[in-house]
């Protein structure tokens, strides 16, 4: 099966899809057109943000099984036109909860030790 990677994500997945025997490309930043001419080889999507998966880009995904989210919130997502076409769409809501936690501890502190008015 191959995978498409269109955004950029960390070398661990990466190593982890490889690992499990699949076949993973790396296409970072690519335009709608282009996502659109070359969806229709993958099995699988990985996104991020950056990556809006449209209807026009899911019809021509003649193999695609899967659309993963590195992240919270699917509205990058047609998951509409998705689910018509039987394609399953995860994200992973959790996976940035110690950074927004490390995140606001890092703003308490800023405040508590008046470093913006420094």
């Amino acid at each position: 099966m191959k995978v498409l990677i269109s955004d950029n994500i960390s070398e661990k997945c990466i190593d982890i899809l490889k690992s499990s025997g699949l076949a993973v490309d790396i296409k970072v930043g690519l335009k709608p057109e282009e996502l659109k001419s070359c969806i229709g080889e993958y099995h699988g999507l990985v996104i991020r943000s950056a990556t809006k998966v449209t209807a026009e880009i899911i019809d021509a995904a003649a193999n695609l099984k899967v659309i993963g989210r590195a992240g919270s919130g699917l509205d990058n997502v047609d998951r509409v036109a998705a689910t018509k076409k039987g394609i399953v769409v995860m994200n992973t809501p959790g996976g940035n909860t110690i950074t927004t936690a490390e995140h606001s501890i890092a703003h308490i502190i800023s405040l508590a030790r008046m470093i913006p008015q420094a």
